[in-house]
């Protein structure tokens, strides 16, 4: 029997779901989007909705989900000792990745670094970097996680909510500095 997390149909259901979402947050803010626009746009029923998601905050957070894994890759993308002027190709790739998809964003991912996605990416961000660190025989990992994940979810979003006035790459740079200063911070 199939459990309803790797059952090819519901995958395929919440695939169309995220799909639609994105496409209807591209013309409206995600407060003015419907579930009955929704579902008529993914071509599903409204209670096939909800069997798959509480509401559109939970499917709002799992379509932008991959957001949260793409930050935690681009943040690692670099071997050996990282240069603090050269950050991953990867990260101010993804700062570019995010910008058209803003307004979404913002309303998942409150300045300072809150709400929902923020919380999601606090959490994947500090157990990786946490992880990372312990396997480094670095000091203090617990500290150190929860300081880069604050830095990190809170410059993306007060930068998505234009807080912060910078480009992807410019922005990109800047966080690299201050996450490499956290790392090589002596800690007592």
């Amino acid at each position: 029997m199939t459990s309803p997390l790797t059952d090819p149909r519901a995958a395929r259901t919440r695939a169309k779901l995220r799909a639609a979402l994105l496409a209807e947050c591209a013309e409206r803010p995600l407060d003015e989007v419907g579930v009955a626009a929704l579902v008529r746009r993914a071509g599903i029923g409204r209670a096939t909705f909800y069997l798959h998601y509480t509401d559109l905050q939970a499917l709002a957070v799992d379509a932008c989900a991959d957001v949260v894994r793409e930050a935690v890759d681009a943040l690692h993308a670099w071997r050996g000792t990282p240069a603090p002027d050269a950050p991953p190709a990867t990260l101010p790739a993804f700062f570019a990745e995010v910008a058209p998809h803003a307004r979404l964003y913002r309303s998942l991912l409150r300045p300072g670094g809150g709400g929902p996605l923020g919380e999601l990416l606090h959490q994947e961000l500090r157990a990786y970097s946490r992880r990372e660190r312990a396997l480094a025989g670095a000091p203090e990992p617990d500290l150190v996680a929860s300081a880069v994940a604050a830095t990190f979810a809170g410059l993306l979003a007060d930068w998505l909510h234009g807080l912060i006035e910078a480009t992807p790459e410019e922005i990109a740079a800047r966080t690299w500095r201050l996450l490499i200063s956290l790392h090589r911070t002596p800690l007592p």
